[in-house]
């Protein structure tokens, strides 16, 4: 007799960006730090704090969409990375820069009371660093939002 264990809905545990010209983005992701914990043809995969991250071919995930690539946006949705300190952001948005990625919003300090800036990779995908006071960070940098 199995018994089936039900799994927490709010939870992501996959994150796939189609790109144009993998070679580029895995330099690109490289030049940011990221290791690859496995790479396939057409495929690079990245651990991160309970999840991974993929690099995907675009052409590739929209077949495996079964739709066309035109469909396929970029820029709608934001991936975010908070840090502990504002000089923690300043050094990330350095590293971006100098990897090759396109500027979108300079680090400062914003309206709610934090710091932040948006950059983009080479497709276009936004990514936000950000160090929030109201949301403190675990030693391993993971995210856990309080409550109230």
């Amino acid at each position: 007799m199995s018994h089936h264990h039900l799994l927490p809905e709010q939870r992501v545990t996959l994150i796939t960006l189609g790109v144009r010209d993998l070679a580029r983005s895995r330099a690109f992701y490289r030049a940011l730090g990221w290791s690859p914990a496995q790479e396939q043809d057409g495929v690079s995969f990245y651990q991160m704090h309970g999840a991974a991250l993929a690099l995907f071919g675009l052409e590739d995930l929209a077949d495996d969409q079964d739709r066309p690539s035109g469909e396929l946006g970029t820029g709608a949705i934001t991936l975010a990375q908070n840090f502990a300190a504002e000089e923690d952001v300043d050094a990330a948005w350095h590293r971006a820069m100098q990897a090759g990625a396109k500027p979108i919003k300079t680090p400062q300090a914003v309206s709610w009371g934090g710091y932040s800036g948006y950059y983009a990779d080479p497709d276009g995908h936004v990514w936000e660093i950000a160090m929030n006071p109201f949301w403190p960070l675990a030693q391993d940098g993971s995210l856990t939002l309080p409550s109230g």
